[in-house]
């Protein structure tokens, strides 16, 4: 892992496609990111990403043997690791991509990304920050969480959250960014920051993906709101 201040970032790429693959790492490399392991399943990508310890993993949805959701769920299984996956996706299986998140994925990313877009996307994911937009990640949730009459009971890890706490995670799970939430609750980017950061810690979630995933499935929020 390249968690040292200057560190060059580490990336694995999980693809079956060899020229995806070689499209991806031509555009990591000439950016300074270092590929330190390609998979074609995930399978493999499981033995190469338990091998390597990248910092970030580019996940393809679909492939043989074993797809992509399962290959993110069983590297993220351990607990203690700081790797993050991005998954690939194409317009027509955004189906999958809830269930991705769920998996605990950072994010998602379209096969046709800008080189530029992706490149950022990946420093930004490492960073620990949450690669989808909030708006998109709310619309995603909207359309394939479970739909319920009834919400369920909230999650008792909730109940770890201060009255704050609650009010900024419901209010981030609605898609506003860090500077909308420090103006809709008259506080600064700061402490808004940190109030994020508690939420996330308390509930032991890797980003505001997660959290946004979680304030629907406990019911915090529902869709539409």
């Amino acid at each position: 892992m390249s968690g040292e201040p200057g560190a060059k970032l580490r990336a694995v790429i999980v693809d079956d496609q060899a020229l995806v693959r070689t499209g991806f790492r031509m555009i990591l490399m000439s950016d300074g990111i270092e590929v330190v392991g390609e998979a074609t399943t995930g399978g493999e990508a499981v033995a190469v990403v338990r091998r390597t310890r990248p910092d970030v993993v580019l996940m393809d949805i679909r492939m043989p043997e074993m797809d992509g959701i399962e290959a993110t769920r069983r590297i993220l299984a351990d607990g203690s690791t700081q790797t993050r996956v991005i998954i690939l996706t194409t317009y027509d299986v955004n189906e999958y991509v809830y269930a991705a998140l769920s998996a605990g994925a950072s994010g998602f990313l379209l096969k046709d990304v800008a080189p530029d877009h992706l490149v950022a996307a990946i420093r930004l994911v490492r960073a620990n920050d949450a690669l989808l937009a909030p708006k998109i990640t709310r619309r995603l949730i909207e359309r394939y969480a479970p739909s319920a009459e009834v919400k369920p009971k909230l999650h008792r890890d909730l109940s770890e959250l201060t009255t704050r706490e609650l009010e900024v995670l419901r209010l981030l799970a609605t898609g506003l960014s860090n500077a909308e939430l420090a103006e809709r609750l008259t506080l600064s980017t700061g402490t808004v920051k940190t109030h994020v950061a508690r939420i996330l810690s308390k509930l032991g979630l890797r980003d505001r993906v997660q959290a946004v995933v979680l304030a629907y499935e406990t019911g915090l929020i529902s869709p539409g709101e």
